[in-house]
């Protein structure tokens, strides 16, 4: 295989030997195409390895699963593979009945069309990486203090790069929503499900003790009176932390951006309604903050819509910064935090934010 080049057909191959092994046998299973990949993608990183040739394939799978967009096709992906949470173990046999859940269909239908169309698109991802140019910079720091321009004036930013839930120290996180504000499943790895997970209670044996998050979701719209109904997309919800008050979060902002597309597990998200939503929650934040002590003053935010919603990360950053501009030109002096996984939208940020 040549450098920057990968062979779709041997890419394919190995892909196909992933799923039957699952992520937990990656040591065990001979990968050529995806190693040399891993190796070609990480040297455009500017990366010399990940410390095992099994953990920087499964770096390379979990990068190009994670450019599917969202929807379908990457729940698809993530079942296929065994990089759903929980499912890492999973026999072949079960991941496939998972995902061809996904799609509605029979394992059989599944195994003989969308199986191979999703592993297809894991490869053409693939191809792209190894293809890409190399970026500008490096970025390898979880924590990034930035410069960025709004309204008037320049305003300090902290950017993390690392999965939502190991956030500390900030009073309030932003939590991209569905219209009906009904929460994923825990087990899920979206932003919402993460945080659900992390605010509830568990035993020893990981049994479930309490869902405070969940629970005061559904009593906020019995309050408002919206109970299985749909809100109108923007509108922001307040709950408490639950769990997650002793690592210094004190609220979630739930912003009902997704706007469930009818028949299908996809969703709808329009920039100027992630534009509203967190002009809502900086609202929110000064109307509460006198209330609590110390006061609230630091809010994390997302790129909402980025995921399942389909947005572009340049779109959501366009749509989440818009409301930020027009906040801090009215006067409002939030300490401000973004939060992204992984390095490719974090890179963006900065190219589009970041001021000398």
């Amino acid at each position: 295989m040549a450098e920057g080049t990968v062979d779709h057909a041997s890419v394919l191959h190995d892909l196909k030997e992933v799923r039957r092994a699952g992520m937990v046998r990656l040591r065990d299973v001979r990968l050529p195409a995806l190693s040399a990949a891993a190796s070609a993608a990480l040297a455009r990183e500017g990366e010399s390895g990940s410390g095992t040739s099994a953990g920087a394939v499964e770096w390379l799978l979990r990068l190009a699963v994670d450019r599917l967009g969202g929807g379908n096709l990457q729940e698809a992906a993530e079942y296929t593979l065994g990089m759903a949470p929980g499912t890492r173990d999973w026999p072949g046999a079960d991941r496939r009945r998972r995902a061809a859940g996904v799609y509605g269909v029979s394992v059989e239908r599944f195994r003989k069309h969308q199986e191979g169309m999703v592993l297809g698109q894991i490869a053409e991802q693939i191809g792209r990486l190894t293809a890409e140019a190399p970026p500008t910079g490096n970025l390898v720091d979880t924590h990034r203090v930035l410069t960025a321009a709004a309204g008037d004036r320049s305003v300090p930013v902290t950017l993390h790069v690392h999965p939502v839930d190991l956030l500390r120290g900030v009073d309030a996180i932003v939590v991209p929503s569905n219209t009906h504000f009904a929460l994923p499943e825990a087990y899920k790895s979206s932003v919402s499900a993460s945080l659900r997970r992390a605010a509830a209670s568990w035993s020893l044996t990981g049994e479930l003790l309490a869902d405070p998050v969940h629970e005061e979701l559904r009593d906020w719209a019995a309050r408002k009176g919206t109970s299985g109904r749909p809100v109108v997309p923007g509108t922001v919800a307040a709950t408490g932390s639950g769990a997650l008050a002793e690592r210094g979060i004190r609220r979630l902002y739930h912003a009902a951006v997704a706007v469930p597309r009818s028949g299908t597990n996809d969703y709808d998200v329009l920039p100027a309604d992630v534009t509203r939503a967190v002009a809502g929650a900086l609202a929110l934040l000064a109307e509460e903050s006198p209330r609590f002590d110390p006061p609230l003053r630091s809010v994390c935010l997302p790129l909402l819509g980025s995921g399942r919603g389909g947005l572009s990360y340049q779109e959501s950053v366009e749509a989440v910064w818009a409301a930020v501009d027009a906040e801090l030109s009215r006067g409002a002096d939030p300490a401000l935090h973004l939060i992204v996984r992984h390095p490719e939208p974090a890179r963006l940020l900065l190219r589009t934010l970041a001021r000398d």
